[in-house]
């Protein structure tokens, strides 16, 4: 009987927490009210953002991999509507203020790519880190400056949840010579 007794706190403990988390529409939308007194997607709308379906990535990698709750997005470039990318190095080419709006396409991109992956975006809980790189000139030391486009963004989506870790680093060079890129990693719920 005394190992019966021993087993009993185990068995209960496994079955209380083996229970299915099943949600309503409007629990769901109650969850959306406990982060959010607004609705993400409308804000993007509002700021004028057009979210698209992100292109395949041009090689062996994928937009994005979650593992539990958190979402790593891989580096994303500042690509153009008409098609094409920023280019340039920053501190050269380009100055400070165009790669600030270069960075904001890459928070574009990032939210389409975002968003395919998670299905909506109010499903965000927080923007944990950020990692911008910035094709610049040798001497050129206002990274900062470039990624606040993004940053910037993610703040205006998500308000206080788009406040992040971040690391704003200058490079010799990136691929096809994009201005900047940026990858970020997201905590979301299901």
């Amino acid at each position: 009987m005394k190992p019966l007794l021993f087993f009993l706190p185990v068995i209960f403990l496994i079955v209380s927490c083996d229970h299915q988390h099943e949600h309503t529409h409007d629990e769901v939308k109650e969850e959306v009210a406990e982060l959010y007194n607004y609705d993400v997607e409308n804000r993007i709308e509002e700021m004028g953002i057009t979210l698209k379906e992100p292109a395949a990535p041009a090689g062996n990698y994928v937009n994005a991999v979650r593992t539990g709750n958190l979402v790593f997005m891989a580096g994303k470039g500042p690509g153009l509507p008409e098609g094409g990318y920023v280019t340039g190095k920053v501190g050269g080419d380009l100055s400070v203020e165009d790669g600030y709006e270069a960075a904001k396409l890459v928070a574009q991109a990032q939210l389409s790519a975002l968003k395919a992956e998670i299905g909506d975006l109010n499903k965000v809980v927080r923007i944990v880190k950020v990692l911008g790189m910035v094709n610049c000139a040798p001497d050129f030391g206002n990274q900062p400056e470039v990624i606040n486009g993004f940053s910037d963004t993610m703040v205006d989506v998500f308000g206080e949840r788009g406040k992040h870790a971040r690391a704003a680093v200058g490079m010799a060079s990136l691929p096809r010579n994009i201005a900047v890129e940026i990858e970020m990693i997201v905590e979301v719920r299901d």
